[in-house]
């Protein structure tokens, strides 16, 4: 694992990445969901992409990149892109998986892959309603023990600032961002995803102007056994390009 320093808006993230050098002529870049880590995806994805150099990053807040500072979605790809440049590295493809998905997007690269990709907001429950009213409640009656034990299991144990980036990006509606993405672009489902339903992935199919959209059996982490049929999709759609 490698460490960089890269500096943005007056501040300094550190960022751990894993670099594998194919010696090739292309690289792609690797980000993932919310809660998780650059080893998630390198268990996906390291036996394939032969003909790609790999980077596997930690985004800010996760794995073993530390992050205080509240962050939104486009910071995130700016910071991404800062890394790249701070290589002299430009990435051809950027696939991200949930919320890396929405950083994908944003960042700089020639091609994009979502992977059931957070950014579409989908009706709440009415339990999920209630428990949201009576968040309210307990925070407005100081009752912050009782607040932490409603909080979802994204939520849990994290520092001030990623709570609120937390909060950030599951409220926000990524539509805008989808629509303006002029890269050619893979959208790449689990048709039992119940975390990004599938309805979800067909929305952002509608936006993108240049997309192939599929759907793979499998739930939100379809694409942990199933790396050699991404990899032969997307030699299928983006290699053309």
């Amino acid at each position: 694992m490698a460490r960089r320093r890269i500096k943005y808006r007056g501040g300094e993230f550190e960022i751990a990445y894993d670099f594998y050098n194919r010696s090739a002529c292309k690289n792609v870049v690797f980000l993932h969901g919310w809660g998780s880590s650059k080893e998630l995806m390198q268990m996906a994805f390291k036996p394939y992409f032969a003909a790609y150099n790999h980077f596997y990053v930690d985004l800010p807040g996760f794995g073993k990149s530390p992050n205080d500072t509240f962050l939104t979605p486009s910071d995130y790809a700016q910071i991404i892109d800062a890394f790249f440049n701070s290589l002299q590295v430009s990435p051809d493809i950027a696939i991200g998986h949930s919320f890396g998905g929405k950083v994908a997007t944003l960042c700089q690269s020639k091609h994009l892959v979502l992977l059931s990709s957070a950014g579409i907001l989908i009706p709440k429950s009415f339990k999920t309603r209630a428990k949201i009213k009576l968040a309210k409640c307990l925070k407005a009656w100081g009752l912050q023990k009782a607040l932490c034990k409603l909080r979802s299991e994204d939520a849990r144990d994290l520092n001030p600032a990623m709570y609120e980036v937390f909060k950030y990006t599951v409220q926000e509606n990524f539509e805008d961002p989808f629509r303006a993405c002029q890269k050619q672009t893979l959208i790449i489902w689990g048709q039992e995803d119940t975390t990004t339903p599938l309805e979800a992935g067909q929305k952002i199919a509608q936006l993108i102007p240049h997309n192939h959209f599929v759907s793979l059996q499998g739930d939100h982490y379809f694409f942990l056994k199933q790396g050699a049929v991404v990899e032969e999709h997307c030699a299928q759609y983006l290699e053309g390009f």
